[in-house]
């Protein structure tokens, strides 16, 4: 916890830089969210008690297998794959796209505290914007109306933006940023790639050789994973949220 306050101090700027980015995509999910909702006559709240509880739970999944990352024999070792972004879909499925947001947001925190940053938070912010590229179309689309037609549809198109939004994301941002914060020359990375593929000579060969099938790797697994366990949890999360509905309603009548 120390460390982790310390981190935070250390770079408050581009936390603050951070928390603004988060805060945004939560703006722009609860304006689509409500709009959504009116389209469908659905007049309950975005956030409930028992909403708070699962974002809660399935924050702390996403956080400690942020944790396990694998490596991939494409890319750097410096890549990895992991299975965070399943339960992050799985909330925002069962409950909305700013459950997705928020639990996207949360995980962050929760492996922070399991694993202190090692790149000033920059990995965590690119890690938690390439993965709101993914839930947030997959939820919106989802939630227009719920069908295994529209969850199929959203989860093709949200692996889709991610693969695109995470490969030039990377070109642009992260990988300049990853070289001045290392005091390494890019071509030194774009090296590394090269190692694996003799296909890679610049950034761009890079991200498309190395981050586009990884992230589309994720998306695609994420995606099988997900509706394998959506089905078997269902009942629960549909109790959850029916009791919450509930428990609206009651409110609303006293």
């Amino acid at each position: 916890m120390n460390q982790f306050i310390a981190n935070i101090i250390e770079n408050l700027t581009f936390v603050l830089e951070f928390v603004g980015i988060v805060a945004v995509l939560v703006i722009v999910a609860v304006i689509a969210e409500k709009l959504i909702a009116k389209q469908n006559g659905d007049k309950g709240r975005i956030l409930t008690a028992r909403k708070t509880a699962m974002i809660g739970m399935f924050s702390a999944i996403a956080g400690v297998l942020m944790t396990i990352e694998l490596p991939v024999p494409f890319a750097p070792p410096f890549y990895g794959i992991d299975a965070s972004e399943l339960p992050v879909l799985l909330c925002g499925f069962a409950f909305g796209p700013v459950a997705g947001i928020l639990t996207e947001f949360i995980k962050i925190i929760i492996k922070l505290l399991f694993k202190p940053t090692s790149t000033a938070f920059v990995g965590e912010l690119a890690n938690f914007c390439v993965g709101c590229s993914m839930i947030l179309p997959a939820t919106l689309i989802y939630h227009v109306k719920k069908r295994k037609t529209t969850a199929i549809v959203g989860s093709a198109v949200g692996t889709l933006c991610m693969t695109i939004f995470g490969t030039l994301f990377n070109a642009v941002y992260l990988l300049p940023t990853f070289a001045v914060m290392y005091g390494m020359p890019l071509d030194a990375i774009i090296g590394m790639g090269t190692e694996i593929n003799s296909n890679i000579t610049n950034v761009f060969t890079f991200v498309a050789f190395c981050v586009a099938p990884l992230n589309l790797l994720k998306g695609s697994s994420v995606s099988v994973l997900t509706f394998l366990l959506y089905k078997p949890l269902s009942p629960i999360l549909k109790a959850s949220y029916d009791k919450s509905g509930a428990n609206n309603r009651r409110a609303k009548r006293v």
